[in-house]
């Protein structure tokens, strides 16, 4: 026993002087992610107990969301300590049915978001594989199985059948931030395919006959995992409506429905037939209309008559809904010479640009990997002549599809400027093949800055300043907003973390606020987040963005920033047009850099082409120069930040080690101890009479079992140790770093008097 202790020492010893091997650049300082959650939602009304997994999440002491109706604490275990990523969900009878967002707290800060599905179903959890005919799980009629695929495999359930009982299977994956491309297949009870669906994760099922029947599930390219999790729902339901589906996360390019002030539902809807010209379905204007397209390839048509000079303006809501359309309104004049009609087309319109240049390639090598436009229709319509009109509606790729759920909602009314606006984290723009598209909580260190890129859809012509905010902000933190100008669509939001700032949470708003005809209007700004953190996506899934629910913003009080920068002094910059204005930074440097410098850029509308400069590694102070001249800056007052990229020589939790080489020395401590004690105790039972003999020996079988524990521990210690060194390794890493904002004031240049002076008397 002792060579085996002493064993365990020296490789103890030996994993102290172990350090990671070199590790290839990588890109972003690590931030807190929630993952995977198992299950990964519950029935209104109940309890779950949930296992979470993630990444640089350590000291992990909350699991909150996005609902109040939603509660979690840890689970404690016997000695009443909490048990590591273990949560108990109390889900309120009232909770809102969908899909709400969960982060926990950690000693980083706050995590990104994962979606917690809260349905009306009784809930299961798979636990046993069920990858073959004779192992399918037994799913009950109306409800709802938790799963997580099983790689390289088809996962079986099955269920009873009633002849002529409509039956709506409905597989969620992708819309529950999962994965997994799911491939549903209905069987009978010998394993025979009855009907399929490769695409949309939904069957809609009517049995023949009264029996067993099976779901095949699969994935699109049988990869398996704990990242590749799904809500397998079976409901049987009524009439001959669409089959119902679960809830889904918000797509980016929802942040620009519905428009402001249209109620929640449409005023009227389509009545069929009204697919050709004889059966237009007869309106007036202005209009708010629901419809479908469905059947395959159906074409909406709606009448109305409209006067010489009239502007109406179009918008039709349905891939913002959710749904895989892609509508195309078309507006035409009628008209007839006795039986004869002749149609002119008046305006055609598609989709709804996205406000920024898209990435090409789904992730941010040449542009930011979010769209915030969509196939959606928003548009003018000018009316040159009185007269009768046309306006047909229909989905550009409807004749493949045939699906009752696909539908719309046609808004015709007058102009009513207005304006939405999304954000997201600014993600890097390399040349060099980065092919990083993050996941980005607003988790700061101290002295931090994070930069967001603000978008804007205008609405009905709307084309004036949009001023940026925000508000409800946690201790330590501050955000300014750099405006989006007249005309153009894209400004910035800074958010920083005063240099040791005190550890933090709050939620915050992000709002927008301009004048629109002669009143000031605010207009809520959403969040866009990555679902999942793409290192790589030349081999990893290309990168899916989504809206959150909220803006959590923390300060974490573990590490501070790689580097600050500030202005010297806090105040507003003054200058004159054409002047030079030189602004003294203060630079303070908590990490090693690789190169001489940062070159800084400028963020900020108008002050794009500042000369780019230099900060010199380790210099306390910087300086930035502005040729107003140059950039023909107006008066006004503006807002600007400086931000660049470098690579930092990053340690991870560096003071993880010396924790864990206390937890170590404890535990060689213990186990030298039970070592010690354990042969003490053999060494008795040996010696002991025949009548001590048996309570001897069970001590010392007791002792060798306290022995075998505490090497266990030693070895587990010794694993922790060697963890945290080798995550402590030295890493190269580049950042995005951005200074606090700094205000501007730039005044008219005083007029030379050039009135010459009365001659002298």
């Amino acid at each position: 026993m002792i060579p085996k202790i002493s064993l365990l020492l020296s490789l103890a010893v030996l994993s102290l002087r172990l350090t990671a091997p070199g590790i290839a650049q990588q890109v972003c300082l690590p931030s807190p992610r929630l993952l995977t959650m198992m299950p990964m939602g519950g029935q209104a009304g109940t309890n779950v107990e949930v296992t979470i997994s993630g990444e640089y999440l350590e000291d992990v002491s909350e699991l909150s969301f996005s609902s109040p109706k939603i509660t979690a604490k840890p689970v404690l275990g016997p000695d009443g300590k909490m048990v590591e990523n273990k949560f108990l969900i109390t889900i309120a009878p009232d909770a809102p049915i969908g899909v709400h967002d969960a982060r926990v707290m950690s000693r980083m800060g706050i995590s990104s978001a994962r979606v917690f599905s809260i349905g009306s179903l009784p809930e299961i959890t798979r636990i046993k594989p069920n990858t073959s005919l004779e192992t399918a799980l037994a799913l009950p009629v109306n409800s709802v199985c938790n799963g997580v695929m099983t790689n390289r495999a088809v996962d079986y359930y099955s269920f009873q059948g009633i002849n002529g009982k409509r039956i709506a299977v409905d597989c969620a994956a992708l819309g529950i931030d999962s994965k997994l491309n799911p491939v549903v297949i209905i069987a009978d009870a010998k394993g025979r395919d009855l009907l399929v669906n490769r695409t949309g994760g939904a069957l809609d099922f009517t049995p023949t006959a009264d029996g067993t029947y099976l779901i095949k599930l699969q994935s699109l390219t049988f990869q398996g995992g704990p990242q590749q999790f799904y809500r397998l729902a079976l409901q049987e339901i009524s009439g001959s409506g669409p089959i119902p589906r679960q809830a889904s996360t918000a797509k980016v390019s929802s942040f620009s429905w519905p428009p402001v002030g249209a109620p929640a539902g449409p005023v009227l809807a389509e009545t069929e037939p009204n697919n050709l010209p004889a059966q237009a379905q007869k309106i007036t204007l202005p209009c708010d209309i629901g419809g479908n397209f469905f059947p395959a390839a159906d074409v909406d048509t709606f009448e109305f008559s409209a006067r010489k000079d009239e502007v109406w303006w179009v918008e039709v809501g349905s891939e913002r809904l959710g749904l895989p359309t892609d509508p195309f309104v078309l507006v035409q004049r009628v008209t007839k010479e006795g039986e004869k009609e002749t149609l002119t087309d008046v305006a055609e319109l598609y989709d709804i640009p996205s406000p920024m240049k898209v990435t090409i390639n789904g992730y941010s090598y040449d542009g930011p990997p979010y769209n915030a436009g969509s196939p959606d229709v928003l548009g003018k319509v000018e009316i040159k002549e009185d007269g009768v009109y046309r306006l047909e509606v229909r989905d550009l790729f409807g004749g493949t599809r045939n699906d009752p759920g696909n539908h719309y909602r046609l808004i015709v009314r007058q102009a009513a400027p207005d304006f939405s606006l999304v954000a997201w984290a600014v993600h890097m723009e390399l040349r060099n093949g980065d092919r990083s598209a993050l996941s980005k909580p607003i988790a700061l260190r101290g002295g931090a800055g994070m930069a967001f890129e603000v978008v804007v859809v205008r609405r009905d012509g709307f084309d004036d300043d949009i001023e940026l905010g925000m508000e409800d902000l946690p201790a330590g933190v501050s955000a300014r907003g750099l405006k989006i100008p007249a005309g153009k669509v894209q400004g910035m939001m800074i958010i920083s973390a005063a240099q040791n700032a005190p550890r933090s949470f709050g939620i915050a708003k992000m709002f927008g606020r301009a004048q629109i005809n002669g009143a000031s209007v605010t207009r809520p700004c959403r969040l866009a987040s990555m679902e999942w953190p793409v290192k790589d996506a030349s081999t990893e899934k290309i990168p899916s963005p989504r809206l959150v629910a909220d803006v959590p913003i923390s300060i974490t009080d573990a590490e501070q920033a790689s580097v600050s920068i500030v202005a010297a002094e806090n105040k507003v910059w003054e200058s004159k047009v054409g002047e030079t204005l030189k602004i003294p930074l203060k630079v303070t440097w908590n990490s090693e850099f690789t190169g001489s410098s940062l070159k800084m850029k400028t963020y900020g509308a108008g002050f794009e082409a500042v000369k780019e400069f230099d900060i010199p590694l380790n210099a306390p102070a910087a300086e930035a120069v502005i040729d107003l001249a140059a950039l023909k800056t107006p008066p006004g007052e503006f807002s600007i930040a400086f931000y660049g990229t470098a690579v930092v020589n990053y340690r991870y939790n560096p003071a993880s080690i010396k924790v864990a080489e206390e937890s170590q020395k404890k535990a060689m401590d213990d186990a030298t101890a039970q070592t010690a004690e354990a042969q003490r105790l053999a060494n008795e039972a040996a010696a002991a009479p025949p009548e001590k003999k048996a309570d001897a020996d069970n001590a010392a079988k007791l002792a060798l079992e306290k022995q075998k524990q505490a090497e266990a521990a030693l070895a587990e210690a010794g694993k922790r140790l060697k963890s945290a060194t080798d995550a402590a390794a030295p890493v190269d890493m580049t950042e995005i770093f951005v200074s606090e904002p700094i205000r501007l004031a730039i005044k008219a240049a005083e007029v030379a008097n050039t009135t010459p002076p009365a001659p002298a008397k």
